[in-house]
């Protein structure tokens, strides 16, 4: 993951409420599972204690990685957004050259990333590629089935 991660400010919020419910509702109730589990007996044969303690363990690394995310999330307003360039959050409009397909994707971070929304993330070998690409330049993006031109059609916000 790169060091900085752009998200809108919505999918910053989400981030943030996230993290926050983690951080209050989830990990006390890890913790009382633990504790629960606790005074069930011998901790060697207490498979309740093994799960509730691994449980806390994923919930932690979760904690960990979304608060790195949070820290490293740089907030882009769609506002100040130059459309004369291929950028994060912009929606770019190409054509494969070979197969004369046309589509349309919004570049976004990689947490904002889904395909079926039409989100390509920015780190993607076809985002690398259509970063700063003005209309009518062609794109060369290097796939793991060879190489891809893409055509810049539009770009808007």
């Amino acid at each position: 993951m790169s060091d900085v991660m752009y998200v809108s400010k919505e999918s910053f919020e989400k981030m943030k409420k996230e993290l926050h419910e983690m951080l209050t509702i989830q990990r006390p109730e890890a913790s009382r599972a633990i504790a629960e589990a606790r005074e069930k007996g011998d901790l060697r044969e207490n498979a309740e204690y093994d799960a509730a303690k691994e449980a806390q363990g994923i919930l932690e690394a979760k904690i960990a990685k979304l608060e790195i995310q949070v820290h490293s999330a740089r907030i882009v307003d769609e506002s100040e957004i130059d459309t004369s360039k291929v950028s994060v959050l912009t929606k770019v409009t190409f054509t494969n050259t070979a197969t004369k397909k046309t589509v349309t994707y919004q570049l976004v971070g990689e947490k904002e990333a889904n395909l079926k929304e039409g989100k390509i993330s920015v780190s993607s070998p076809i985002g690398q590629g259509l970063l700063g690409k003005a209309i009518g330049d062609v794109a060369e993006v290097s796939v793991p089935n060879g190489l891809m031109k893409f055509k810049i059609e539009n770009i808007s916000i």
